[in-house]
């Protein structure tokens, strides 16, 4: 049915257990900081809302909430980028060193030297941030390829069916763009970018098993957020019955955001722990090939591009511009 370990994945995140308290600490401070700036935001409302009437007082608690809101989402928008370098790569460092059978530090060592590895690897943040933005551009191409056949098949009432797949295949594809950065900080490469490229060649011949599995551990993401949603509805259903109006909504909104915390610092890690088994496992002993490479070339301008970039990448730096 798949090709990975549970009992695998679950022991690889104990072992990672210094950086798994580390994603709960920064993903739920997160959440916190939503709640926190939103609720900030509805009291200013309110307060400002006491210079009119009772639909005025409400309506200005609204839109403070929301603009608290939008607030906080435009301020970790512009952070994503320290998200994806300061956790996810340095989470994917650790299990990628275990994985191969190296020692790593434990305790609090542990996360400052898993963001010395990624620093080593990637250089800054926004180095990281935007060849991951092309990894996922690469990603979506050989998705679309793949979708591709699908309408040259001659099975009536295809169709409705071919766009339900490809819809759940471009969201399982989502757990391929951390993949290749894990197989760039395996291969302890001094070109993130022409390892990048490799490796995206390597998940192309590969797709089927890889999307497969990645299918299936979207699956089960998807019902463990939806359990943990229905947890945290338990409180906040019990504020709604102690403060009912529109508190409601609000506290909808909250069990989301929590919801989404526990999904982002534990389920998260335990589908890539599993998702990198399927891949060093299926291309293991592999090269790159060169037709799905010139495949890649004429289908995917991000792939050219990391070409280019690779080319001017000498030993961790970009080599200097040529001459006047």
């Amino acid at each position: 049915m798949w090709d990975f370990s549970i009992g695998q994945a679950l022991a690889l995140m104990a072992r990672t257990a210094p950086f798994v308290l580390f994603r709960v600490l920064v993903y739920f401070a997160v959440s916190a900081a939503f709640v926190v700036v939103t609720g900030t935001g509805a009291g200013i409302g309110y307060g400002v809302g006491l210079f009119g009437d009772e639909d005025f007082r409400t309506s200005a608690t609204v839109y403070g909430a929301i603009s608290g809101f939008g607030l906080t989402a435009g301020v970790i928008f512009f952070l994503r980028d320290y998200l994806l370098y300061l956790v996810k790569a340095g989470h994917l460092a650790v299990m990628v060193e275990l994985m191969e059978g190296r020692e790593v530090p434990g305790g609090q060592g542990q996360v400052a030297w898993a963001q010395g590895v990624v620093r080593e690897r990637f250089g800054t943040a926004s180095a990281l941030f935007g060849l991951d933005v092309l990894i996922r551009g690469v990603v979506g191409a050989v998705t679309g390829l793949l979708q591709g056949i699908l309408s040259f098949l001659p099975i009536p009432g295809l169709d409705r069916l071919a766009a339900a797949l490809r819809a759940y295949l471009k969201i399982a594809a989502g757990l391929i763009d951390e993949v290749i950065l894990a197989q760039i900080l395996r291969t302890r490469s001094d070109n993130p970018w022409k390892t990048g490229q490799e490796a995206l060649v390597l998940y192309a011949q590969n797709a089927r098993p890889l999307l497969v599995n990645a299918a299936w551990l979207t699956l089960i993401v998807w019902v463990l957020s939806l359990l943990v949603f229905l947890v945290m509805l338990a409180p906040a259903a019990a504020v709604v019955w102690l403060i009912p109006g529109p508190a409601t909504g609000g506290m909808m909104v909250f069990a989301i955001l929590f919801a989404w915390a526990v999904k982002a610092a534990l389920i998260e890690p335990f589908a890539l722990a599993c998702m990198l088994q399927v891949y060093f496992k299926v291309t293991e002993g592999q090269q790159p090939d060169p037709d799905w490479t010139a495949r890649l070339s004429q289908a995917s301008d991000k792939f050219r591009s990391m070409g280019e970039k690779a080319a001017g990448w000498v030993t961790g730096r970009r080599s200097a511009p040529p001459a006047a």
